[in-house]
C-alpha cells in the first residue's frame, strides 16, 4: 500500500501536518475502532470477523484513493443555475466541493450541466472532456466511469457505433479505466434475449478493449430475478419456467470475461434478495432460493471493478423492502461485503443515493449527504 493510501482521515477531509505521528493518532482514535468492532451481528461485524481482517491496514476496507461518488447523486447541484444560488453549482464548483470532502474518484452520469455554468450546457465533446479533465485534476479527482451511451440498435447502425466510439474517446481524455451504462443488459426475462445481449456486449467490449477501456453494465433488482429458460412454452414459443439461474448470473457465464465487466449496485442486489425468492421449476414445483450478492461477486471478483455503494434501511412495508438512505446509516452489511469480496483494495465503490436531492426545501442536501456518506465510508472497518 502506498503512503497516499496510508494517510489517516479525520472528519472526511485528508489532514496533513497535524503534528501527530501515526502511533499517536491511532492511540487517540482507539475508541472509534473499538466501537466499530463492537457492532453486533445485525450491524455485521463481531470479534471473530474483526480478527479475520487483521490483514487490512488499520482495518480500513475502502482505501482513500478508492472512495468515489457517482455524480447522479448530486445531479441537482450540477444542473442548477449558478446565478441563482450561492451553493456549489455546475461541474467545476461541485468538483471543488467533492475534493474538499475527501472524495478521490467520480463516476459520471452524462456530461450536461446548467447552461450558465462555466463551459456551457453540454460538455459531451472532445473539448468539453478536456475542460472537465482540468477541473478533475485541479481537485485531486479521477474519473473512473460513466453511465453513458450504449448502442440500442442490433445489429449496430453506423451512427450508433460512431457515437459509441466518440464516448470512448471522451473516456480516454478523462482518464477513465471503465465506461458503462446504468441499465441492465436487457430487460427481458427470456434466455434467448440474454443470448443476444451477450453477443452485443461481447462486440462492444472488444471495441472498448482496443481503446484501453473496460466496458461495464449495471444492475437493478430485476436483473437478479430468475431466468425463464425451461418448461412448457407459451403461445409465442417462449419458456414459462426456470432452471433456477438468475438472469445476470447467466449473462456472467456466457459473456466474455476478458471484455465484459459488471458494476454491482449493492442496494438493488439486496432488493433482489428481498423480492425474488421463488421460481417455478421445470416440473411445476415452486422452489425457494434466497439471493446472496456476495456469492455472485466473490468467484468473479475481477469482473466487478466498480460497485454502487448505495445503502438501505429495512422497511418491509415498501415493495423493495428497503428505503434508500445515506451510506453507513442503513442495514446493508457493507463491512462483511467488502471484507469478503476478494481482491482487496482493487474495487471502486461509488456512493450513490437516488433520493439525495432535497429540492427547494433543502437545496444543499445532496452535498450534505455526500459528506456524511464519505465520512461513513472512511470509517468503515473490518
Amino acid at each position: 500500500m502506498s503512503a497516499y493510501e496510508e494517510e489517516i482521515e479525520v472528519g472526511g477531509a485528508l489532514r496533513r501536518g497535524l503534528g501527530l505521528n501515526r502511533r499517536q493518532f491511532l492511540a487517540a482514535t482507539t475508541g472509534v475502532a473499538t466501537a466499530v468492532a463492537a457492532v453486533t451481528a445485525t450491524g455485521a461485524i463481531g470479534p471473530a470477523a474483526h480478527a479475520a481482517t487483521s490483514n487490512h491496514p488499520n482495518g480500513v476496507l475502502i482505501p482513500p484513493r478508492r472512495r468515489g461518488i457517482i455524480l447522479y447523486t448530486v445531479r441537482d447541484a450540477i444542473s442548477r443555475d449558478p446565478n441563482s444560488t450561492p451553493l456549489p453549482s455546475g461541474f467545476r464548483r461541485v468538483f471543488e466541493e467533492l475534493g474538499r470532502i475527501g472524495y478521490r474518484q467520480v463516476e459520471f452520469a452524462g456530461y450536461n450541466q446548467h447552461a450558465n455554468s462555466e463551459g456551457g450546457a453540454s460538455l459531451e465533446s472532445v473539448d468539453g472532456a478536456r475542460l472537465l479533465r482540468g477541473w478533475l485534476d485541479d481537485n485531486g479527482l479521477r474519473a473512473q466511469g460513466n453511465h453513458g451511451f450504449i448502442p440500442g440498435s442490433w445489429p449496430f447502425t453506423q451512427p450508433d457505433l460512431d457515437r459509441f466510439k466518440q464516448h470512448l474517446e471522451i473516456a480516454q481524455i478523462l482518464g477513465m479505466e471503465h465506461m458503462g451504462t446504468g441499465n441492465d443488459p436487457t430487460g427481458s426475462a427470456y434466455k434467448a434475449d440474454w443470448d443476444v445481449a451477450a453477443d452485443k456486449w461481447n462486440q462492444l467490449g472488444a471495441i472498448a478493449r482496443d481503446a484501453g477501456i473496460k466496458l461495464y453494465t449495471h444492475n437493478h433488482d430485476v436483473a437478479y430475478s430468475f431466468l425463464l429458460d425451461s418448461g412448457p412454452l407459451d403461445a409465442q414459443g417462449r419458456p414459462t419456467r426456470s432452471s433456477g439461474i438468475r438472469r445476470l448470473e447467466y449473462f456472467l457465464q456466457i459473456s466474455d470475461r476478458r471484455t465484459v465487466f459488471l458494476e454491482m449496485d449493492i442496494f438493488w442486489a439486496h432488493v433482489a434478495q428481498y423480492k425474488h425468492r421463488t421460481f417455478t421449476a421445470p416440473d411445476g414445483s415452486v422452489q425457494t432460493d434466497i439471493f446472496d450478492p456476495l456469492s455472485v461477486v466473490r468467484p468473479n471478483t475481477k469482473r466487478f471493478p466498480l460497485f454502487h455503494a448505495k445503502d438501505g434501511k429495512s422497511n418491509p412495508a415498501t415493495a423493495n423492502g428497503y428505503d434508500m438512505v445515506p451510506f453507513g446509516t442503513g442495514d446493508i452489511d457493507y463491512a462483511t461485503f467488502f471484507r469478503c469480496v476478494g481482491a482487496r483494495g482493487s474495487h471502486n465503490p461509488m456512493y450513490e443515493q437516488d433520493n439525495a436531492p432535497g429540492g427547494t426545501a433543502n437545496p444543499g442536501q445532496s452535498l450534505q449527504y455526500a459528506e456524511l456518506s464519505y465520512n461513513n465510508m472512511a470509517a468503515l472497518r473490518g
